[in-house]
């Protein structure tokens, strides 16, 4: 198990828990709140643990809940990330898989993925791109365009999961 390095979850009150694990997922701290909620115990000092409920919570919400979180998150090279409108980590994400460094061509292709993803399946394309270049974000778009949608659905839930991790890692 990995212990916090920068707080002790089980220490905080309610206020101060859901500041440090709001945007764990993306613009939902209603996710910090429920993990608060469900009671403060020493297992929470643990990353593992407090991700495994965070998680936990996320698969067990209702669609539109899910839907929403879902939605919450930017496209991949995307308008807001162009623009310097994602949060903080979000752009530290696509940064560290090179984003930044898209070529016009790509910027083209992730332009035209992330239309006709969002046109098929009405929410953005997910994936935690931590460990990731730009190239492997590219096919996997590629791969991943031609689910059904609730696979995708699915699969964007597992990634979020996956980012939520990546995140709390850095606390």
């Amino acid at each position: 198990m990995t212990a916090f390095q920068t707080l002790k979850p089980s220490t905080l009150n309610r206020a101060a828990f859901v500041q440090a694990f709001a945007d764990i997922y993306e613009h939902s701290p209603w996710v910090a709140e429920k993990a608060f909620d469900l009671g403060q115990d020493a297992g929470l000092d643990e990353i593992e643990t407090l991700h495994q409920r965070m998680s936990d919570i996320l698969l067990s919400a209702d669609h539109a809940s899910q839907l929403a979180l879902i939605n919450a998150h930017p496209d991949l090279a995307g308008k807001a990330a162009v623009q310097g409108q994602l949060t903080e980590a979000s752009t530290n994400e696509q940064a560290g898989a090179g984003i930044h460094q898209c070529s016009n061509e790509e910027f083209q292709r992730f332009t035209e993925l992330n239309e006709a993803y969002k046109t098929k399946f009405k929410f953005p394309f997910i994936m935690a791109v931590k460990g990731s270049n730009r190239h492997q974000i590219l096919a996997a778009f590629e791969v991943r365009i031609h689910n059904p949608v609730d696979t995708e659905f699915q699969c964007a839930l597992a990634e979020i999961n996956k980012i939520a991790l990546f995140r709390l890692l850095t606390l």
